[in-house]
């Protein structure tokens, strides 16, 4: 089909204009939703009168409606436009950039959604879908252990998933770490319980703190309980998770003013696994924790990493300079488009 799109372009390259025009748009009611005329003519660049009759086809095709709020797409419109933007990122260089990005990162594969999560919310939709998609696509049939992060992300990216996933599968989901302390709903804990009742699936808790000093560590390592989960935890063949601003993450895990010192001088960026890691990848600061650590990625057949928004594109960026070879990158344009920025492949 790009093939053709290429032809096309060649041969009748106003066609081409206005199919441009026309995913202009749809991208924009879909991103931005309800929007106005003025609003969206100001943001596509081009006059309300144009825009109307643009508007007007789609319409026609049932793509489009109108509420006193703006414009929205229909869930037919939805549909198509996903198969469109799908056709018009080919044509525009999104294969492009996935294929220059999964380079850079050394990974096996890079997946990037239209749209900066920073300014756009609806973009956790697409998150969600890539995320869903790459996971049927990797996990093989029969049994499956899935490992799971918590956070923010992690947490509004489980809200999409439906027993689909458990088609010909076994699916046993464990969180990655412990969590107690944090907001009950971003916990891995509540995030892996939430996939199995979603999908289908088992679930097994880890109720422990994330943070532990050096006796009480041992001694919860003692407990059959936890034993039980970092068991399985250990025969976990994908894992699941996503990647902080260090910053953010420092604040969020109440570490002490000694800790975000040493955080600030040694110019922590990112965050992952209990790690810091600064702009070349190093890490300068690491929590004792229970749960899977960062030393066992490389032995686990299908690692997925979400992470997306412009702010996060130096985080991510520093972080996956320690990502395996078998990583794939689900993110979106407003990271990838900076991370691209300057490099030379």
């Amino acid at each position: 089909m790009e093939e053709v799109l290429s032809v096309i372009e060649k041969v009748a390259p106003d066609v081409m204009d206005t199919l441009k025009e026309r995913h202009q748009i749809l991208r924009n009611i879909y991103l931005l939703g309800p929007i106005g005329r003025r609003i969206l003519a100001d943001k596509i660049g081009i006059s309300e009168r144009s825009l109307r009759t643009e508007v007007d086809v789609l319409k026609k095709q049932h793509l489009v409606h109108s509420t006193k709020s703006g414009m929205l797409l229909t869930p037919l419109g939805e549909e198509v436009y996903r198969s469109f933007d799908q056709l018009m990122g080919q044509q525009l260089g999104m294969g492009n950039r996935e294929k220059n990005l999964a380079a850079y990162f050394q990974i096996e594969q890079c997946i990037i959604v239209p749209g900066n999560l920073d300014k756009q919310s609806r973009v956790i939709t697409d998150l969600s879908r890539a995320t869903y998609e790459t996971l049927d696509f990797l996990l093989p049939d029969g049994k499956n252990i899935i490992a799971v992060m918590g956070g923010t992300t992690m947490a509004a990216v489980a809200n999409r998933f439906d027993e689909n996933l458990s088609r010909n599968r076994e699916l046993f989901f464990v969180p990655a770490r412990g969590g107690l302390g944090e907001s009950v709903e971003i916990q891995a804990n509540s995030i892996s319980a939430k996939l199995a009742e979603a999908t289908g699936g088992k679930n097994q808790a880890l109720y422990v703190p994330e943070q532990v000093g050096k006796e009480t560590y041992g001694f919860l390592l003692k407990e059959p309980s936890v034993k039980k989960t970092l068991d399985l935890i250990k025969k976990a063949n994908c894992v699941i998770y996503s990647i902080g601003d260090a910053s953010h993450m420092a604040q969020r895990r109440g570490l002490d003013n000694e800790i975000l010192a040493l955080l600030e001088d040694n110019a922590a960026v990112a965050e992952s696994f209990g790690e810091f890691y600064n702009a070349e990848g190093e890490v300068v600061y690491k929590i004792p924790r229970i749960g899977m650590q960062s030393s066992k990625l490389t032995t686990i057949p299908s690692v997925i990493i979400v992470a997306a928004g412009e702010s996060k594109a130096e985080a991510i960026k520093a972080y996956m300079k320690n990502a395996p070879s078998q990583t794939w990158l689900i993110t979106d344009e407003g990271a990838a488009n900076q991370i691209l920025k300057g490099i030379t492949l």
